[in-house]
């Protein structure tokens, strides 16, 4: 009786010790605010796959007059990586000279979580953590620090064949009070 008793007892402590780890991860991340991806599963990671309705050349549409953009979206690296390069032009007027505006954005996955850090011409900086939403959307959210702005950048991929873009500014001290700053339609260029 005593050895099955220890038996059935180290039995436990192996299966244990087998689930506990992911378990003790997840609690983990739950404590930091870092929890998992809605929809994914235990060992199953979002890949930049799973970005793939962004993939193309595409133009901006319906921009007011003097106002022209575009941005590509690729994927290099044996497809580990996809970037994104945005340009958009601004004609002279009301005593404003004329302007071009180009960034880079790098996403990619680091440590089964999917990043983004992007870089403009301005010499703006923005580190992005990516929640893929579904097989059509996605959203970009920065780290919330008491001192600096808080950013979303958002894509939707709609039944027309447009692609909806939302890029949002939270003032520092208010991380989630997020305010709309810029907002665009792009079709891919045939």
């Amino acid at each position: 009786m005593c050895q099955r008793g220890v038996l059935i007892a180290v039995a436990l402590l192996v299966a244990g010790a087998a689930i506990a780890p992911e378990q003790l991860l997840d609690g983990e991340k739950a404590r930091e605010g870092r929890q998992r991806p809605r929809g994914s599963q235990p060992g199953s990671r979002p890949g930049v796959a799973s970005l793939r309705f962004l993939l193309g050349d595409w133009e901006a549409i319906g921009t007011p007059a003097g106002e022209k953009g575009g941005f590509t979206f690729s994927l290099g690296v044996q497809n580990r990586v996809m970037t994104r390069t945005n340009y958009a032009t601004y004609d002279a007027r009301n005593g404003r000279t004329a302007s071009r505006h180009d960034d880079l954005m790098v996403i990619y996955e680091e440590g089964g979580q999917l990043k983004a850090d992007y870089f403009d011409s301005e010499q703006h900086v923005i580190r992005y953590l990516v929640e893929p939403r579904g097989d059509h959307d996605v959203l970009f959210v920065s780290d919330s620090k008491p001192s600096d702005p808080r950013y979303r950048l958002s894509y939707n991929a709609r039944d027309d064949g447009t692609l909806a873009g939302q890029f949002e500014i939270a003032a520092p001290g208010t991380p989630d009070a997020f305010k709309p700053y810029l907002s665009w339609t792009a079709r891919k260029r045939r």
